[in-house]
């Protein structure tokens, strides 16, 4: 039998860091812990092999098209498969960033979102039959956050492609720089875009899964919780360990689940994230 294959995007610590140290655990298969630094991620993982778990390292930028296609390049000639991703990776301002709003705007879809989409692109041919996407979003990452009934029903078009989420997603960040965005109906926080993006996302995704020739794909955005990580300033309340269990539920779902497109609350509760 091939060996199967986990993979977790920003896992050098926080919540990525729990998911591979609790994969390493419940998962039958390799697990990579991947990370954009290789210092930090070869030290994440001297602190699992500390604790006897033994999950392998592949570094892993998700905004760089060549960093992507060389990891896609070795997981191909390696394993010829994929059968767990946990699109973890991701960025958000503090309040007390002095970078301007644009600014933010464009870095925190560029990385949250389209970069998600990037890693996306290139691993989903080597997905396996049964294998499971996780696309870890927020509370942030829910419809009722967008004050625009107009932009709110073109997120919830249930035949939103990739292209056109691309497009509006795109349309926010102008505004941002034309400082319109709240004129026109957006919030005034990127972060809170940026998820949305991510969990309208998974039901795309979701969409082409079920009319693929492979077997069972599966994919579900999930909200870990408030979790006490870099992130959140500390100021989280659940642990890291905590904020893994959703996401390692979605990653381990069984063949055949009727739990496939969903959005998934910290507590495995399955919620509407389009509810407005």
């Amino acid at each position: 039998m091939t060996q199967r294959v986990a993979v977790v995007t920003g896992g050098n610590k926080g919540i990525g860091f729990a998911i591979v140290k609790q994969l390493c655990i419940q998962f039958d298969g390799i697990v990579y812990l991947t990370a954009r630094d290789i210092t930090r991620g070869e030290d994440a993982i001297k602190k699992l092999g500390e604790q006897g778990l033994n999950p392998n390292f592949h570094q892993l930028d998700i905004t760089d098209d060549d960093s992507i296609s060389t990891f896609h390049d070795y997981l191909k000639e390696m394993y010829d498969g994929l059968d767990i991703l946990v699109n973890n990776a991701g960025i958000a301002f503090k309040q007390s960033a002095t970078e301007p709003i644009s600014v933010q705007a464009e870095e925190t879809l560029r990385v949250n979102y389209f970069a998600l989409r990037k890693v996306c692109n290139k691993l989903f041919p080597l997905l396996k039959p049964h294998a499971r996407v996780v696309h870890v979003s927020s509370s942030s990452g829910r419809l009722s956050y967008i004050p625009n009934e107009s932009l709110r029903k073109k997120f919830s078009n249930p035949s939103l492609t990739e292209e056109e989420l691309d497009n509006i997603l795109h349309e926010f960040v102008n505004a941002v720089k034309e400082d319109k965005h709240l004129e026109e109906g957006w919030p005034h926080s990127a972060y809170v875009v940026s998820k949305i993006g991510v969990s309208a996302l998974a039901g795309i995704h979701q969409r082409m899964f079920n009319s693929d020739t492979r077997e069972d794909l599966v994919v579900n955005s999930v909200h870990p919780g408030y979790v006490n990580t870099d992130m959140t300033s500390r100021k989280g309340v659940l642990t890291p360990d905590q904020g893994a269990e959703a996401p390692i539920y979605s990653a381990l779902l069984p063949e055949n689940t009727d739990i496939k497109g969903k959005y998934i609350w910290y507590d495995k509760a399955l919620v509407i994230w389009a509810k407005s």
